[in-house]
């Protein structure tokens, strides 16, 4: 087995800190009776070689207690995912998601296929391993444990070897409406909104089956700088509104171990580097939005490794929702990543949504040509 755990730098005063008051939040709610739970998120993996697991373990209230069944990640009963499941139940506030604590070094079971691997959470409580283990393409389970609770289990989507496409897409924005470039509407989506209230933006499922139709086995994966809190939620709105099942990278927003803020560029600029390289097999698509950075990411991509990139799809924010767009240094940032990814024979499509976008995909050769191959 291989894991990936941190990097042995030192802590600077915003980790330290972060460590502190992480101590004295442990030490309070363990004297209470709360104990370790695991919380799993999709992996993926290549067939027949190895799986990437994702999980988290958070301090919850001990199984006997009445509310021990609660939504891992929210606080709140895992049943009110969809408002009026039952009549009368509300779906939750998104700042409950928010209200957890991770603990750090905790051992964590792992069964998948024939293999039982023990895994640690880092500093910040979460667990991100690679396991070598042969499993075949397709969805797979994994299921996680820690002492004293039952096991959890998740999917692992595991690639083909024969696939050849790959699908990256962006969340705020792009598939969610978040107004993410206005913060204090985005703030107001992220943390006072319920869940059932967020919008899909039109025609983006519709582009999604457009672009994975006649691919043999195609992969989609959803890249965002948004916190793993949110992952059982967006997972539920993707699964709702008819997205193509796929893992989710996200980050987690606490401090790094030298900054208060952690660069959401540089989350999406690693993982979309190890994507290629864990799946060098893959040509893939990129979608996102022009609302902040994903123009020049994609775009560094492009430029990078035009072989392993056949398309950049961005959605056009309108005015109202973008803040930023129309500043004079982020209009020419984005044009100069257009240019650059163009130059180097990627096409990159902009459209107002995922319908505007869909109208264009005949003119994308490239994708023709791995449907052909």
């Amino acid at each position: 087995m291989t894991t990936q755990p941190d990097q042995p730098v030192p802590l600077g005063l915003p980790a330290r800190l972060e460590d502190a008051v992480d101590t004295v939040l442990v030490g309070a709610l363990r004297r209470r009776g709360w104990t370790e739970r695991v919380v799993a998120f999709p992996g993926y993996g290549l067939e027949g070689a190895w799986v990437r697991l994702f999980a988290r373990v958070l301090l919850a209230p001990a199984p006997a207690e009445p509310d021990s069944s609660t939504d891992e990640t929210s606080g709140v009963q895992a049943s009110t995912g969809a408002a009026g499941a039952d009549g009368d139940r509300q779906a939750p506030r998104g700042w409950r998601r928010f209200t957890v604590q991770s603990v750090a070094d905790v051992e964590v079971t792992a069964r998948v296929g024939d293999r039982t691997v023990l895994l640690r959470t880092n500093r910040e409580g979460y667990v991100d391993a690679r396991v070598e283990v042969p499993l075949p393409a397709g969805p797979c389970e994994v299921t996680f444990c820690v002492p004293g609770r039952d096991p959890v289990a998740t999917t692992l989507h595991v690639v083909a070897a024969e696939a050849r496409l790959g699908l990256v897409s962006d969340l705020d924005d792009t598939v969610i409406v978040t107004v993410l470039p206005r913060r204090l509407q985005a703030l107001q989506h992220a943390f006072l909104s319920r869940e059932d209230s967020r919008r899909p933006v039109p025609g983006m499922a519709d582009l999604y089956a457009e672009l994975l139709r006649g691919h043999e086995r195609p992969f989609a994966v959803y890249l965002s700088t948004g916190a793993w809190n949110v992952a059982p939620a967006i997972e539920r709105f993707l699964r709702r509104h008819r997205y193509p099942a796929g893992p989710m990278l996200l980050t987690d927003w606490g401090p790094t171990a030298g900054r208060w803020f952690r660069s959401g560029t540089a989350h999406k600029r690693n993982e979309l580097r190890r994507l290629l390289a864990d799946l060098p097999h893959l040509t893939w698509v990129l979608v996102g939005d022009d609302g902040q950075h994903d123009p020049e990411t994609y775009a560094d991509l492009a430029v990078e490794h035009p072989d392993r990139v056949a398309a950049v799809l961005l959605r056009d924010l309108p005015p109202a929702e973008a803040a930023t767009r129309s500043r004079p240094g982020h209009v020419l940032a984005r044009r100069r990543a257009t240019a650059a990814a163009r130059a180097a024979g990627v096409p990159v499509v902009h459209g107002a949504d995922g319908d505007r976008l869909r109208d264009r995909l005949p003119g994308l050769t490239a994708l023709a040509a791995l449907r052909r191959s």
